[in-house]
């Protein structure tokens, strides 16, 4: 059925190279009615270009796409696959929040044309014995049908260290995790999982981990060039001073968050954006962080 309705939607004289483009984006079309409401598509559009990392980490990034992009070849014609398991590829990205995690794996799928989904935990997990494994065992089966990525935000929530069982709450708990780590190992995608403290999570999840990417704050430099990417290229920014505002300690996150609300103020006031607007929409920024403003 998937076949005939993207033949249809294809001219006769259509190249082999746009008839195979054609069938992944009807496959990944039925997929996402598929996964319907079990999680949410984030409409990933960042580029290598809007990342900003050192080069290390960057590098772990572009090896995580070679592993997806290139794993049918290595598993199946080179015979590299593990008898009785799927090609699960889970990679943990820690760090501050606002650092880039979350934009780090919108790439990924930009890059590798996969949809992205994030599992919102706090829906998943439920009180009720067997109802959190029937939430996850959803998600799993559906995201197996189609190439997706799977985006685990803060899961030291639920990937975090197994306690001593005391009662049956502690021994619900752990079967839970245990339940996770299986679907991961089995799981024929990549699942990303982000945290902000990579110490909380379970020695026996970091050993099915094949990739950990620890994100900094930004230095000097790194927070210039994502000052120029926070405005975009059509607004008028001689007014602005970009290497004075890199040495504010802020995240990416921040960062973003207030060009936005300098560019608000700038409209509202029917001025030019400039650097007193800029700086105040900073201050903002520091008290809302509880931070002091020097």
């Amino acid at each position: 059925m998937l076949a005939r309705e993207a033949r249809l939607s294809l001219p006769g004289n259509a190249s082999h190279a746009t008839r195979i483009e054609r069938a992944w984006d009807t496959t990944r079309t039925a997929n996402r009615r598929l996964m319907g409401t079990l999680a949410e598509r984030v409409d990933a559009r960042a580029s290598w270009q809007d990342l900003i990392l050192p080069p290390s980490e960057a590098g772990v990034l572009r090896q995580i796409a070679a592993h997806v992009r290139h794993r049918s070849q290595v598993y199946e014609q080179l015979g590299m696959a593990r008898p009785g398991r799927g090609r699960a590829l889970t990679a943990l990205f820690s760090g501050p929040s606002g650092t880039g995690k979350t934009l780090s794996a919108e790439v990924l799928a930009t890059d590798l044309n996969l949809d992205l989904y994030r599992i919102d935990l706090s829906s998943t997990v439920s009180k009720y014995i067997g109802e959190t494994e029937k939430n996850l065992r959803r998600i799993f089966d559906a995201a197996d049908q189609g190439g997706c990525i799977l985006l685990f935000d803060e899961a030291d929530s639920v990937f975090g260290k197994r306690g001593e069982v005391r009662d049956s709450n502690d021994r619900y708990a752990n079967i839970q995790v245990n339940y996770l780590l299986q679907r991961l190992e089995t799981f024929n995608g990549l699942a990303v999982l982000t945290t902000n403290l990579e110490s909380s999570m379970d020695v026996a999840f970091m050993r099915r981990i094949q990739f950990v990417l620890n994100f900094r704050p930004p230095q000097p430099a790194e927070r210039e060039r994502l000052w120029r990417l926070a405005f975009p290229e059509a607004l008028d920014t001689t007014g602005v001073d970009f290497r004075a505002l890199a040495q504010a300690e802020v995240s990416g996150g921040n960062i973003r968050s207030i060009a936005m609300n300098a560019v608000f103020m700038a409209v509202s006031r029917n001025e030019n954006l400039s650097q007193d607007l800029v700086t105040e929409a900073l201050h903002l920024e520091y008290r809302k962080l509880g931070r002091l403003v020097l």
